[in-house]
Parts: structure tokens; sequence; C-alpha cells
């Protein structure tokens, strides 16, 4: 079989995706998916010191954070003469990241409005649902807690066409979360897969802990 016959499997490529209705979803692709992520689980128990019923109770899902760099550049595309990234280089896909952490200009100006008729209180705008997709059983709703954007390099017109982005994600639980919003059954339905993955990961044998003496009952 020669070389120009091989079929080589097709990689999924990770994403950041935006929800906020009626608007468009915002999808951001990672163009090159992250050689390495950072997951950290805090447990919620029982409070050092306390009652001894209380110890090993969990209080709900534990507190996951995750760290991902992703890079971005728009030399594929400015070899196909990509029109968009010959005009504006990366900062469209810098800017839909950015929104993620914005609220809409037109909620800013509905507030101001209703603020200037003498409106007593006003809401802080709400975020849009992000979700953070990482392969088909990971699609876990997040808020960003970091965005760090180093721009490398820049076109003629000064718009970025190399950059690297850091980003901090906080996994909202159904600790989180009110049963209405779609966050919640989404990180319920990543649990549930999460402890079938379990089930085929702990099927070990006592038999084999401790040289084979190990009484746990």
């Amino acid at each position: 079989m020669n070389g120009d016959s091989l079929v080589y499997p097709r990689v999924i490529s990770g994403a950041i995706v935006g929800i906020d209705p009626p608007n468009k979803p915002l999808v951001i692709i990672f163009q090159y998916n992250p050689d390495s992520l950072s997951r950290t689980l805090q447990p919620q128990m029982g409070a050092e010191g306390g009652d001894r019923t209380e110890a090993l109770r969990l209080k709900g899902a534990p507190v996951e954070t995750i760290k991902v760099d992703i890079e971005l550049n728009a030399a594929d595309q400015l070899d196909r003469d990509d029109a968009t990234a010959r005009e504006l280089g990366l900062y469209p896909v810098l800017s839909a990241l950015e929104m993620l952490v914005y609220p809409r200009a037109q909620r800013i100006i509905t507030n101001t409005q209703l603020l200037s008729l003498g409106t007593i209180e006003i809401l802080p705008p709400v975020a849009p649902l992000t979700v953070f997709v990482w392969g088909p059983k990971r699609a876990l709703p997040v808020k960003l807690t970091e965005l760090s954007i180093t721009e490398e390099a820049h076109d003629l017109r000064l718009n970025p066409i190399r950059a690297k982005v850091a980003l901090g994600l906080r996994v909202l639980s159904y600790s989180d979360l009110p049963l209405s919003h779609p966050g919640y059954s989404l990180f319920l339905t990543h649990q549930v897969a999460k402890e079938a993955m379990a089930r085929i990961g702990g099927s070990g044998s006592l038999a084999d802990v401790g040289g084979g003496g190990l009484n746990l009952a």
C-alpha cells in the first residue's frame, strides 16, 4: 500500500460555544487542539472538625477548574487568500472569545435608558451559556474566569495574525445552576457519562490489592 492511499482518522476539534438566545450561537473551534489540558477538582465535603457523621458527606459536585492554552494562526487562511483573514486577520476570532465576557451593547444602552427614566433597580446582564467541548463525551457548562491573549504577529493593518490564548474555566454544575437552566441538565448528562467511564476504569479486583490479603468488608 503506497502512502497516497493511506486514510487518516479525522481529528475532532475542541471548541468553546456561547449560547445566548435569540442570538446566533458563537462557535469558536480550536484551530489546533492544545497538547495539554489542566483540570483541578476541589471536593465539596463536610467541614473539618465538624460532626463525625458529616465527615464524608458530599455537599454537591466538586468545584472543577480547567486551564488550557490555545494557539491561533491565520497563515493557512492567508495562503488560501481568504478574504476575511486578508482584511481582518484573527481579530474576528479573538472578538468572538472576548464577547463571552462582555455584556451586549444593546443591553447596556437599554439599561442606561431605564436609569435615566428613574428605574430604581436594574439587574446586571446575564452572560451567555458558555460550553467547553472537548470530545463527544465532554461538553461542560463553564464560565470564563481568565482570558489572556498574547498577539504575537500582526499584518500591515495591525490585525493580529498569530496569537496565543490562555483560558481559565470554572465548570458550572447542578450545584451552581437552577433546575430550569439548560446547563443544569448538560452537566448532569456529563456526570452520568463519567459514572459509566468510572465503572469501566474501576473494575479491578480486591484480590489484586495489598498482596491479596486486604479485607475491606
